[in-house]
């Protein structure tokens, strides 16, 4: 069987998010990105609503977000099921795009009230909480303008971790916030697979983006430990350190770029779709790759279940 040849654009590492939408109109466009109070989430935010999208910046913090032309600031939580309720019951009339770019690092072991780690909480239970709540909208969205598109922000940290369905939460093995934030991100890959299966038939596509090394605000909580593991992942060459705005480029070539229209459940990185990589492959030898676990469509269905349990009212 001849594999499938990947997708490509002119986009590059060095691109920045005002390249991609460079002569782009996003005119008549309802957007949403989730942690867009800062870093790569602010910057997506403010280079789609310079393109004309009408933008809201779903934040936990509302006072540190900042609302400019065509922007507004919403409340969002997402490691709070009822906070996560009111987004979705407020919003009112179709949604073209959702960038569920939020996400958190923790230091040590921290649960939810529902007693959900709280990486595995906010990084993909809120996101998915968040998009099926907003399904209609999205439909709506995809009616308007013939596809609606879902941005799922993972990270090469994906590459440490599948999914543990014997113990989601670390409540019997011992805690690593390493691995912890690798479930999570594997889990941001595979919501784009299934979520894809399940609604493109709606014209909702997903697609999951590694947005490269940036420095943010993420990194606040890094144990020394952390610390290390990142400067030694700098020093071998696993990642280079990207601007804000080429850090959103990925996001945003997954959000408008043509290349991407009518088509979901796929990884991209340096604004390119990634090549698959064996479970057992090192990230060092692979940092522009994505692991078979984060792409498997049996694994993503069964995500999608228990996460459909979890969140249920």
């Amino acid at each position: 069987m001849t594999a499938r040849k990947l997708i490509t654009t002119p986009f590059t590492a060095t691109s920045t998010a005002d390249d991609v939408l460079a002569g782009v109109d996003l005119g008549g466009v309802r957007a949403i990105v989730t942690g867009a109070a800062s870093g790569i989430g602010a910057e997506t935010a403010r280079a789609l609503a310079a393109a004309g999208a009408e933008v809201t910046l779903a934040v936990r913090n509302t006072a540190a977000a900042t609302a400019g032309p065509r922007s507004r600031v919403a409340r969002l939580d997402l490691a709070d099921p009822a906070s996560v309720r009111r987004f979705t019951q407020a919003w009112d009339g179709p949604l073209h795009l959702l960038v569920n770019n939020a996400g958190i690092v923790t230091g040590g072991p921290a649960c939810t009230a529902q007693g959900w780690e709280l990486q595995f909480a906010t990084n993909h239970l809120g996101h998915f909480a968040l998009a099926t709540g907003l399904h209609a909208a999205l439909v709506r969205g995809a009616a308007d303008r013939g596809e609606a598109r879902i941005v799922s922000v993972s990270s090469t940290a994906h590459m440490r971790a599948g999914i543990d369905f014997t113990d989601l939460h670390f409540t019997r093995r011992a805690y690593d916030p390493q691995i912890a934030y690798a479930q999570s991100k594997t889990a941001n890959s595979l919501f784009a697979v299934e979520a894809t299966r399940r609604w493109a038939a709606d014209g909702i596509f997903t697609n999951t983006v590694n947005p490269g090394g940036v420095a943010t605000g993420l990194q606040r909580n890094f144990t020394p430990a952390q610390k290390r593991s990142l400067a030694a992942a700098e020093a071998a060459g696993v990642f280079a350190y990207k601007t804000v705005g080429q850090g959103a480029a990925t996001s945003v070539v997954a959000a408008v770029a043509p290349q991407f229209a009518h088509t979901g459940g796929h990884y991209l990185d340096d604004a390119q779709e990634a090549y698959t990589v064996p479970d057992d492959a090192e990230l060092a030898d692979h940092p522009h790759g994505v692991k078979e676990w984060a792409l498997d469509p049996a694994t993503a269905e069964r995500l999608w279940k228990v996460s459909a349990n979890l969140t249920r009212n």
